[in-house]
């Protein structure tokens, strides 16, 4: 039986927002965070299905429903004849005459796309093997907080071509950031989703692409990103494991992140390694204070390393307790410097660069713990 023609809109994956709902929602988001309390979803009841355990999607669904004015119904789809005595579409018709949404978080994208095909109310992908864009776009409004000048930054992906990547990829390409994916041979976004996300990046003017070697993949991002490498519901795969290794958020590859003065966008996971939990604390560390022996230190050698004593006196930092404000802009200072000498190839600079590295990274996490990452 063919589904009936509607209006209805659904949220099965990113790219059934176009980019300027996407912005909308990214806004209404910040609103209801500074406010979390209204009435849009009064007098509405949503289901929530869940054929995965979940935490934070549960509870971050059920209070979201709840303080715009709604009732989360919750349901497992153990509870229901879905799949049962009664199909999907069933599933989709019975579910429609009683609640006003449906948000699923199941294994296959297809069951999303036959609930939102046959059913009458919205339908919301809350988690699929194939794609997860509540997650995308909630990582999108982190990075935008953290970072109001976002478009033309870069997030990096680390790990598994998996659901996650494939939401963050899409939705990076709609709202102007650049994604790098870096994943092993073997675990590349499937195909037809590859090509989907290339059309996004295409129609917005972002990049996205794949980097084999996770070292260079960190350089120049400003965000890392990880996610677990088994799934719920996969089985343990230690060749898989083995292949993931070289891709984990570690103490090595943070040191290089810290070299250009990045933040980390934190995710729980797998990959991450107890040096590098505490390097992300370290990072999260903030201070107005700012010490003159740092600042000169900092200045000596940024000026060596530029071979520009006009570039790096531009930092201008003298004081000895440094006001927020002056943080701020001197770390929107070394943030332009840095990306003047990472422009500069000339033999001289790497040559320099390499000469100091050890000073300038001990120089970048001090940098770093005093001025907030």
């Amino acid at each position: 039986m063919s589904a009936p023609d509607r209006a209805v809109r659904h949220f099965r994956r990113v790219a059934d927002l176009d980019a300027a709902e996407i912005q909308r929602v990214l806004a209404d988001a910040a609103r209801w965070k500074a406010s979390p309390w209204g009435d849009v979803l009064a007098h509405r009841t949503i289901a929530l299905i869940f054929s995965k355990p979940s935490t934070r999607t549960r509870v971050s669904f059920s209070v979201g429903i709840h303080q715009l004015g709604g009732n989360a119904l919750t349901l497992s789809e153990q509870e229901l004849q879905m799949r049962k005595s009664e199909s999907i579409e069933d599933t989709a018709r019975v579910l429609s005459r009683y609640v006003d949404g449906i948000v699923i978080r199941t294994f296959a994208q297809q069951d999303v796309d036959d609930l939102a095909a046959y059913g009458t109310v919205p339908v919301v992908n809350a988690l699929t093997d194939e794609r997860h864009p509540c997650q995308a776009l909630t990582d999108i409004f982190t990075f935008q907080e953290r970072f109001p000048d976002a478009r033309g930054r870069r997030i990096t992906y680390l790990g598994d071509g998996n659901n996650v990547a494939a939401s963050l990829a899409a939705a990076g390409a709609m709202t102007g950031i650049d994604i790098c994916l870096s994943v092993p041979e073997g675990n590349d976004l499937p195909g037809s989703l590859w090509v989907e996300i290339q059309a996004l990046a295409r129609e917005h003017g972002t990049k996205v692409w794949v980097e084999r070697d996770p070292f260079r993949a960190v350089d120049g991002a400003s965000a890392l990103y990880t996610d677990v490498w088994i799934s719920m519901g996969q089985e343990q795969d230690w060749d898989k494991i083995r292949a993931l290794e070289p891709y984990r958020i570690d103490a090595g590859l943070l040191e290089r992140l810290l070299r250009y003065q990045r933040a980390l966008l934190e995710a729980l996971g797998q990959r991450w390694t107890p040096e590098a939990m505490a390097s992300a604390h370290r990072l999260a560390l903030t201070s107005a204070e700012l010490s003159q022996d740092v600042v000169e230190r900092a200045l000596a050698v940024l000026r060596r390393f530029a071979g520009n004593r006009e570039v790096a006196g531009r930092i201008g930092a003298r004081s000895q307790n440094i006001t927020p404000e002056r943080a701020d802009e001197l770390r929107e200072r070394l943030r332009s410097l840095d990306r003047e000498l990472r422009a500069r190839d000339d033999p001289a600079t790497v040559a320099l660069l390499l000469e100091h590295e050890g000073e300038l990274l001990e120089l970048h996490r001090r940098l770093s713990r005093l001025l907030g990452a």
